[in-house]
């Protein structure tokens, strides 16, 4: 029987829930300091808590990794199967966070090859997983709304002689009885200075003149570009991350370790998205939340309402909006019941602390039969970032790209044996690929896109990031 050591602590079929008081005026990122000599650390972190992102959760050490995707025809077909040793959450759990462990990391932009038949053109040079998820038994959770910390956990087979020796290991970790693990000597986690763009202006002002011309034969509606801002680095990426979720605090904060490179040398993914990809809820009700449009935040009020009025206003970014709401709707049309997929929000203001921009919101229902990892399937990657039709912007964003997108644009997925999921697009976002650190920055196209407009956005768009590190982009 799963010992109960702390108050709040209960067992209920299949799930550990227990209330920890004590870490409640914990930061997440203070917590997971402690956990970040584990294998496998994941914070995926509201660091501006809003109606969307009302959980952030820290997990490490995980059971199991799928490191690649399954072959055959179904990519998740061992994602499938490891849930399914996991008991879902039973009746009775109304209180348990949303996240009580499962599967949990990152599907690279590139799986998006595994669902459609792509031309290989770009250069693939970071030799990063198109699919890594960890198996994570125990979870701890805070409760932005309530100021509630727990800690959830599964067993795996049934073995809860396991999960309590686990248990009792991570609160060793988390209240200090148990030392951790100092981080490896001389690995630095100074952040570079200067980052480089794989794209000068004229290159891209270039690129974006490509689409436009596609556009204009009719072969597509809109696409998203992107640049590579890139710098030398091969240390400790945690305290980088520390600094990027203090310096632009977004509703999609993460941190996943990947894992060392064949030398040893630390990767991970450090994230300030301010954009989900897909949630799904109990019952299979299935939520995404597109974002298309951007204005930098303004040095004054009536700058910042200025700024405001002008994106709201603009017929290109609406029209950019709109088309990729049109491209999630067959999405997900593909996958839950025919009349379901409505747009109940259409091109509402979201704020972060450099940009601002126009947000809709797309719901439907699963079919019954489906679950999270075919809705995945039916919409990765995310239309917000491809372009419509999406499949023939893929084919162009593989033609114009000089490099792989890997991370950038995939999203950071959690998905639990009870079919929720939550998932974040990784933009804004830092990757550590064991030498370098990279950030890729990018826009939608369209018709009445001006290229050098384009080109100030991208700027825009790594300012943030960037500054938070204390870092600025060559001229």
């Amino acid at each position: 029987m799963l010992p109960s050591t702390l108050p709040g602590a209960r067992t209920l079929p299949g799930l550990l829930l227990e209330r920890l008081p004590w870490l409640e005026s914990t930061p997440p990122a203070e917590a997971a300091e402690r956990l970040r000599h584990l294998p496998g650390l994941l914070l995926m972190e509201s660091a501006r808590p809003g109606q969307r992102s009302r959980w952030s959760y820290l997990a490490a050490d995980p059971l199991l990794t799928l490191a690649a995707p399954a072959p055959g025809s179904d990519p998740f077909a061992e994602a499938r199967a490891v849930l399914g040793r996991l008991d879902p959450t039973p009746p009775g759990a109304a209180d348990a966070p949303p996240f009580a462990g499962g599967l949990a990391g990152l599907l690279s932009y590139d799986l998006g090859r595994r669902f459609e038949r792509l031309p290989a053109m770009a250069l693939e040079d970071q030799q990063l997983p198109e699919l890594r998820l960890g198996l994570y038994d125990l979870v701890v959770a805070w409760d932005r709304r309530t100021g509630a910390a727990w800690l959830a956990g599964r067993a795996l087979d049934g073995d809860l002689d396991r999960l309590a020796r686990r248990r009792e290991a991570l609160l060793a970790l988390l209240t200090g009885r148990a030392a951790a693990t100092p981080a490896s000597a001389g690995a630095s986690g100074a952040p570079p200075a200067r980052f480089r763009s794989n794209r000068d202006r004229h290159g891209f002002e270039r690129m974006v003149g490509q689409v436009r011309e596609a556009i204009a034969t009719g072969e597509l509606y809109q696409a998203n570009v992107a640049r590579r801002l890139e710098a030398s680095f091969a240390g400790d990426p945690w305290p980088l991350y520390r600094r990027l979720r203090i310096g632009d605090p977004v509703p999609y904060a993460a941190f996943l370790d990947l894992g060392p490179d064949e030398a040893g040398r630390r990767r991970a993914l450090l994230s300030a998205s301010p954009e989900p990809f897909l949630s799904v809820e109990p019952g299979g009700r299935v939520s995404t939340d597109p974002i298309k449009g951007t204005r930098p935040r303004g040095r004054s009020p009536e700058a910042d309402r200025c700024l405001a009025a002008e994106l709201l206003a603009s017929v290109k970014d609406r029209a950019e909006n709109t088309m990729i709401v049109d491209v999630l709707r067959n999405d997900l049309g593909r996958v839950c019941l025919p009349g379901s997929v409505r747009v109940p929000r259409l091109c509402r203001l979201e704020r972060t602390a450099a940009v601002q921009h126009l947000v809709s919101t797309v719901t439907g229902q699963l079919t019954p039969g489906q679950d999270p990892l075919d809705l995945l399937a039916a919409a990765f990657p995310g239309g917000s970032i491809t372009g419509a039709p999406k499949i023939r912007a893929m084919e162009l964003i593989e033609a114009l790209e000089p490099v792989r997108r890997g991370p950038y644009t995939g999203s950071l997925v959690w998905v639990g044996p009870d079919g929720r999921l939550g998932s974040s697009i990784l933009i804004r976002t830092f990757v550590a690929d064991g030498t370098r650190l990279t950030l890729h920055v990018g826009g939608g196209i369209t018709w009445r896109s001006e290229p050098t407009a384009e080109w100030e956005e991208t700027r825009t768009k790594a300012r943030g990031p960037l500054a938070a590190l204390g870092a600025d982009e060559a001229e």
